[in-house]
This record gives structure tokens, sequence and C-alpha cells, in this order.
């Protein structure tokens, strides 16, 4: 008896239309991104769907590999389009302000010495 085994192929998904070149500068500071102690992880994931993109993977490979939606990879891709580098560091997200601890909030303490 003999048997025939077929090579089995994984899917290869969508291709995406989206593609971006980085220059050797944006390169090499997205590596750094990605080893450095000092940024938040925020900042070194979105460095790194850049990278992703520029080595040509698709966005749901993206996705499930930095482990956010397609709706935010793309988010941060067009971000990166329009802003560069700066674009995928953080932002306020709007002004805060300190509450001012005031001698009526407190409650009456008698406090002896």
């Amino acid at each position: 008896m003999i048997l025939f085994l077929k090579k089995s192929r994984m899917p290869s998904g969508r291709t995406t239309s989206r593609t971006i070149r980085l220059t050797p500068g944006q390169r090499q500071t997205l590596l750094a991104w990605q080893h450095a102690s000092t940024i938040p992880a925020g900042q070194a994931r979105r460095g790194r769907i850049i990278l992703l993109l520029a080595d040509g993977l698709t966005i749901t490979a993206i996705a499930a590999t930095v482990g956010m939606s397609r709706r935010h990879v793309y988010k941060w891709i067009q971000r990166f389009v329009q802003e560069g580098l700066e674009g995928l560091q953080g932002r306020q997200r709007g002004p805060h302000r300190q509450r001012e601890l005031r001698l009526s909030d407190q409650p009456d303490v008698d406090i002896e010495f």
C-alpha cells in the first residue's frame, strides 16, 4: 500500500495595499524603541506595528502579533504617515487639574500634643 501525502500549506491571508518605506534613521529609531526600557510600553508597541508593516506583514497579522484590534493598527499607521515618529508618541488626553485640599473638606479632628 502506498500513501501519498499532500504538502500542507498555511493560508496566505490577504495582501494589503498599505506599505511603508522607512528611512534608515526611522528604522534605527524604531528598533531602538524595541529594546529601550525607558520609553512607555505603548510607544514601543506602536513602533513595532510600523516595523512589521514595513517588513510586509498584513494588517491582520500585525494586529494578532501586537495584541491590538485591526482598527487601532490602522489608526497608528495613519498617524505615522501623517506625523512621522512624533505621531507614535503618547498624547495628553486633556487638562488634568490637581484638586486643592482645603481645611473645610477635612473632617473635624482634634490633635493633641
